[in-house]
């Protein structure tokens, strides 16, 4: 098999026929071998039974029907689990992507570890889609380091060993580039063409900005600190425990020698505060230190990655 398309789909009876068809289209001009990975995130609509009907009539179709709404992350992450291609492309559902894109993230594929789509046109409201995305785009570049245009365009292309290494959880789906680069991928973006919503109900709004922050914190974390947490939390608390030790030298500089009265001063209050802080972060970080270390061991997890091994090498 050389190319998996991962599409998950939501209550999309309306554009699910459409898909497949110029789906089909696209992928059989290309005479390549492909399958095309189906993923059902719960669809209350009559979207399960279009997907049946679709399989029957082509084997090169799967279908994957989660038990219930799992979100877009999780539906991706299914997808991931069951293809088989060496490259695996991930679109929506809704006919906003062109499958007539393909062909250029195939291309660049070829000298490339991922290939992100950029809805450089963007066909949405300004206001309610358009302009939190460019904000939420500049913001996870300069956190992140992985500098794109758009991060969440789902149309993108990867390796199969890029992929296969990675676990998704949460709306991490967006942050795929983000979080491979921490395996020293290459990364391309390509301008894709986007069409507005001609058919059913948009599934993206507002409600998911505090989900993509919370989420960006988590991958800053994860790219910097996952396996060494000391070294996030030991100098906030050695900060936090000096800067207590300073505060509470001085005042009893004061009572000793001055003889002035500091059990009323919240500067005291403070001095202990950051005292006790400071022990607690640093004590949060050996225990991170601790749960790291049980991970990698009990998992055989290693801390790197190879790209690949010339010559052979005799244990």
């Amino acid at each position: 098999m050389t190319v998996s398309i991962v599409i998950p789909l939501y209550n999309e009876e309306e554009n699910v026929g459409v898909l497949n068809r110029r789906l089909k289209e696209t992928l059989d001009r290309l005479g390549i071998e492909y399958e095309i990975l189906y993923v059902d995130d719960g669809s209350t609509d009559r979207t399960p039974e279009i997907l049946e009907e679709i399989q029957a009539a082509d084997n090169r179709v799967i279908v994957l029907s989660l038990r219930r709404n799992f979100g877009q992350t999780a539906a991706f992450a299914a997808g991931f689990d069951f293809a088989r291609g060496d490259i695996i492309v991930t679109m929506d559902g809704d006919l906003q992507n062109d499958p007539n894109d393909i062909p250029k993230l195939l291309e660049l594929i070829k000298e490339n570890d991922l290939v992100s789509g950029w809805r450089k046109e963007r066909k949405d409201p300004f206001f309610t889609r358009r302009l939190p995305s460019i904000m939420a785009n500049w913001v996870i570049s300069r956190v992140t380091g992985v500098k794109l245009h758009d991060y969440g365009c789902s149309l993108k292309a990867y390796r199969r060993d890029v992929i296969k290494n990675l676990r998704l959880y949460g709306e991490m789906h967006r942050f795929i580039p983000a979080v491979a680069s921490w395996y020293g991928v290459n990364v391309a973006e390509v301008e894709t063409t986007h069409y507005p919503r001609l058919r059913g109900k948009s599934k993206y709004g507002l409600s998911r900005t505090m989900k993509v922050v919370l989420d960006l914190i988590t991958v800053k974390f994860l790219q910097s600190f996952s396996t060494k947490p000391i070294q996030f939390f030991g100098p906030i608390g050695l900060f936090s425990g000096a800067l207590g030790f300073l505060i509470s030298l001085y005042l009893s500089i004061e009572k000793i020698f001055r003889g002035k009265a500091i059990g009323g001063r919240p500067l005291l209050l403070l001095g202990v505060l950051l005292i006790i802080v400071g022990i607690q972060l640093i004590g949060m970080g050996l225990l991170g230190e601790m749960l790291v270390r049980v991970y990698h061991e009990s998992q055989r997890k290693p801390i790197y990655v190879i790209k690949k091994v010339i010559g052979q090498q005799n244990k």
